[in-house]
């Protein structure tokens, strides 16, 4: 076995993935809500509609897991969501409890309006900073963390002794 990369000796908050990831997304989540501020949509309500678009999410519940929201505020976004004629709610025929969302055709033509304000900010971000290559491991790595902290559990984890 390798000898562990984070060791109480050399542990540093700035070089933590945890604090890394954390900070990364409450510096992105106003920069996003900004890009959304002249729109009559937020960037809470555009990241609800493509997740359901993109089949990240098929139900409120998926959608506040998949976000770490409250169930009760996406079900609130939903019927806003909802009223505007972008997202319909279907009864599961497996499953009558179980409320699926789809994306109407207006909910697709909104996205697709929208998107490039995100396309636009990334790119003017990343512009001679990052190579494709780069990003794609990046991306390839995030993904990967992704799932292996999916794997683990909440309730199956203990504080270290």
């Amino acid at each position: 076995m390798t000898k562990p990369l984070y060791r109480p000796e050399n542990f540093e908050c700035k070089r933590s993935i945890g604090y890394l990831a954390r900070r990364l997304h409450n510096l992105l989540i106003p920069r996003a809500e900004a890009l959304f501020a002249d729109a009559d949509f937020t960037f809470s309500q555009w990241v609800v509609l493509v997740s359901v678009r993109d089949g990240i999410a098929a139900t409120c519940a998926e959608v506040a897991r998949h976000m770490d929201h409250d169930t009760g505020a996406i079900t609130r976004l939903v019927d806003q969501m909802e009223k505007r004629g972008l997202i319909v709610r279907r009864r599961s025929v497996k499953d009558r409890r179980v409320v699926h969302l789809e994306i109407t055709a207006a909910g697709k033509a909104l996205a697709k309006s929208l998107t490039p304000r995100l396309i636009a900010f990334w790119n003017k971000t990343l512009d001679g900073h990052f190579t494709h290559e780069e990003l794609e491991l990046l991306i390839s790595l995030m993904t990967r963390m992704i799932g292996l902290i999916e794997a683990q559990p909440v309730a199956n984890l203990k504080a270290a002794s």
